[in-house]
């Protein structure tokens, strides 16, 4: 095992510290998976803990998914952080600019109408047309999980080069290779106030395995709720409850 690999095989997370900063991911990590992306609950004291996280941190605090940034801050709400969409699409910077990848890094149209196109027999799965990937989740429908696979698989095996297959929990999501969270850490650690810090990056899945790299890399931490927490959001919110601005009796 490489020292990369100890980083993110920890059983248990670390205390919290104030020069880190922290890169957060949604579904599996803050809240619950549920049976579709759009019946997600958001606990009513999340907003209330990242914003003290945030304050103690000042304000190095991002939201890294796969979801698009509208449905972050719908999440999120009423809190707009810095934040990266659609696995690093789309990048809210610290100064609420946003950042969007080139449009040709986008899946192309023709997939998603074949996606379309197929998914009208499979009855139970639920498909997310986003601006730059496709993604279709079968938690509804576990038995058309090998019908998605091979769709997607053979969609990106016409360009193997640009893009590439993600198996999430019970999804299956194509996206170009150059977006990735790794690649959001490392844009916003290019900025105040990322830069200068310790990046530790938090996830659950496939998807955020880059963000773990990437972490690492730049001398942090990459924490997986499975292994670090349990495999319990509800870990992870306990965790982010320990962090508390510096003016906090």
């Amino acid at each position: 095992m490489d020292c990369m690999e100890m980083k993110q095989s920890g059983i248990r997370a670390p205390e919290p510290r104030l020069d880190w900063a922290l890169f957060l991911d949604i579904d599996g990590t803050l809240i619950e998976i549920a049976e579709s992306p759009n019946a997600v609950k958001v606990p009513e004291t999340l907003a209330s803990t990242l914003v003290a996280a945030g304050q103690s941190l000042d304000g190095a605090l991002a939201i890294v998914s796969g979801r698009t940034l509208d449905v972050i801050d719908i999440l999120m709400a009423p809190l707009k952080p810095p934040a990266a969409g659609e696995h690093g699409a789309v990048i809210r910077l610290p100064d609420g600019s946003v950042w969007n990848a080139a449009s040709e890094l986008a899946v192309p149209a023709e997939w998603k109408q074949r996606v379309c196109r197929a998914a009208e027999t499979w009855n139970g799965t639920v498909i997310e047309y986003k601006p730059y990937s496709i993604a279709a989740h079968f938690r509804q429908a576990p038995s058309y999980g090998p019908d998605v696979q091979r769709l997607f698989e053979a969609m990106v095996a016409e360009n193997p080069n640009d893009f590439e297959v993600l198996r999430a929990s019970m999804a299956f999501e194509v996206r170009h290779r150059d977006i990735n969270k790794g690649a959001a850490v490392r844009e916003l650690m290019k900025h105040a106030p990322f830069s200068g810090r310790v990046p530790v990056f938090v996830g659950d899945d496939v998807t955020d395995e880059d963000g773990f790299r990437v972490a690492t890399e730049l001398g942090g931490l990459g924490l997986h709720v499975g292994r670090s927490f349990g495999g319990k959001p509800s870990e992870v919110r306990r965790w982010l409850e320990a962090f508390r601005p510096n003016d906090a009796s």
